[in-house]
């Protein structure tokens, strides 16, 4: 198998993030995209979303692929900040089984606090992904390298 070695003049290195690093990274967005299957092929559409506990809640509108294919499917939710000049961000991707929210209380609470949605519509139906798994990752510069002192010749 043959490797492409890149050089990076840039110091740059990868770091894992654990959870609670990943949920106050997706706290701090209010874009993200939900990753689904569509007639057995990969799929990706971009939400207004909020972090509810342990889960991302989107609205998107009822008549809508992403309603059709979310509700009760294993879906993904992916959300980045990526700086381009510097090759450095960061992106977290949480996994889970969508549900549609149909308590009237939590839609009640929920219609006062979620972004106004990506994708406009009449009628929205609210979805949550409970995030099973979580997991992130950050590129950042790394630190410069320390002066080694060198041995001085006798």
């Amino acid at each position: 198998m043959q490797m492409l070695n890149h050089h990076d003049p840039g110091g740059r290195e990868l770091v894992d993030l654990d959870r609670a690093e990943c949920l106050r990274l997706l706290g701090s967005r209010r874009i993200g995209r939900v990753v689904f299957t569509e007639s057995a092929l990969p799929a990706a559409q971009p939400v207004a979303y909020l972090v509810d506990d342990e889960e991302v809640v989107f609205a998107t509108p009822a008549l809508s692929a992403l309603a059709d294919a979310t509700c009760h499917h294993v879906v993904a939710f992916e959300v980045d900040e990526l700086d381009d000049p510097t090759w450095t961000g960061w992106s977290v991707l949480g996994v889970g089984e969508a549900y549609e929210i149909l308590e009237p209380v939590r839609l009640a609470w929920l219609a006062e606090r979620l972004p106004p949605p990506w994708t406009p519509g009449p009628a929205q139906r609210a979805f949550s992904i409970p995030l099973q798994r979580l997991t992130g990752r950050r590129v950042r510069r790394s630190a410069a390298p320390r002066d080694v002192p060198r041995r001085q010749a006798s």
